[in-house]
């Protein structure tokens, strides 16, 4: 190819990248919007837990309920779990430094760590007290009524609290969020199951009240486990599922100049994305051109996912039917 109509193909292909460079990009997955979005969610969440760990756990005691008692318990870890959550949402927002050159992200994973343990600790402590009541029935005590108004108002309020939580982290794409709805989702199973183990208790089976606190500490201990388990895994490079791994993919693959891609890695940084990918591009394009599409890609991955970095490498590449092309004669010596 001569070089005028190399710096000519250079100088369309820029064209195209500055075009491609106007994408608007998606705010909802900024970091400002998703820490805000997160803060808003959790003081309400910390209200909410707050009013109903106190109210719980003191007509709990009053009610002679052990299975109420458990689940203010469990309120009162949602309510710490919030603080870890607010903790969380200030560090990660952090810049990037000279010490964590891809920003704060991982305290969010570290923050659902911090979680599940706490879930895993409050949930066993809560099997522990239901096991040494059942050892020993006759020390079981039938509940007042009011115990069962405050289960089933706290089972409307925890459901509420779930969805509107649920919806924040689906639409800012928050996996920390997500983790804390749940867990919000969890309280609100544990109220039906202590509501129902007061039923019982009231229609002449004092045993029930008991095995409701021991099922909400086996459904506390399993989550727990699982958010433990998930942000473990994450701490350790875990890739992004196939779906958003293709998504990215068919982004490389439509940008101008782009003519395959191979070798797409992905780690997860907190609830963002870093990427390593191979880019091919036509042999024949100079170095500069060839520089021009990998930042062009990069920019429209930027844009269109929750990726915080991409690193691209440039691989040459030619067309199929010149693959087998007679090679030009050595010059004479």
């Amino acid at each position: 190819m001569a070089p005028d109509t190399r710096q000519q193909d250079s100088r369309q292909l820029a064209m195209k990248f500055t075009e491609l460079a106007d994408d608007p990009e998606n705010a909802e997955h900024s970091p400002a919007e998703r820490a805000t979005a997160a803060s808003r969610c959790t003081w309400v969440s910390v209200a909410v837990n707050l009013f109903l760990s106190v109210t719980q756990i003191a007509v709990g005691l009053l009610s002679k309920s052990q299975g109420l008692v458990a689940d203010g318990i469990h309120s009162l870890s949602d309510l710490v779990a919030d603080f870890v959550v607010l903790f969380a949402g200030h560090h990660s927002k952090k810049d990037a430094d000279e010490e964590h050159p891809y920003g704060h992200q991982r305290f969010e994973t570290a923050a659902s760590l911090v979680l599940g343990m706490l879930l895993l600790a409050v949930g066993a402590g809560m099997l522990w007290s239901a096991f040494r009541k059942l050892e020993d029935p006759g020390t079981v005590q039938t509940v007042h009524v009011v115990a069962l108004w405050v289960a089933g108002g706290a089972l409307i309020a925890k459901e509420l609290l779930f969805r509107y939580m649920l919806s924040v982290a689906k639409r800012v794409k928050s996996s920390m969020l997500v983790a804390n709805a749940w867990h919000a989702r969890s309280d609100a199973a544990s109220s039906l199951v202590v509501g129902i183990g007061i039923i019982g208790n009231l229609a002449g089976y004092p045993i029930l009240d008991p095995i409701a606190a021991l099922i909400v500490g086996f459904m506390v201990a399993k989550m727990g486990w699982e958010f433990g388990w998930d942000a473990l895994h994450d701490l350790m490079d875990r890739s992004v599922d196939e779906q958003e791994v293709a998504a990215i993919r068919r982004t490389l693959i439509e940008t101008p100049g782009v003519s395959g891609v191979h070798d797409v890695r992905t780690r997860k940084m907190g609830d963002l994305i870093v990427v390593d990918a191979h880019l091919e591009v036509d042999a024949s394009i100079s170095v500069e051109a060839g520089h021009d599409i990998a930042v062009a890609a990069r920019q429209r991955v930027l844009q269109r996912h929750r990726v915080l970095n991409l690193m691209t490498h440039v691989d040459p590449w030619r067309r199929p039917d010149l693959d087998h092309a007679t090679p030009a004669a050595p010059p004479a010596r």
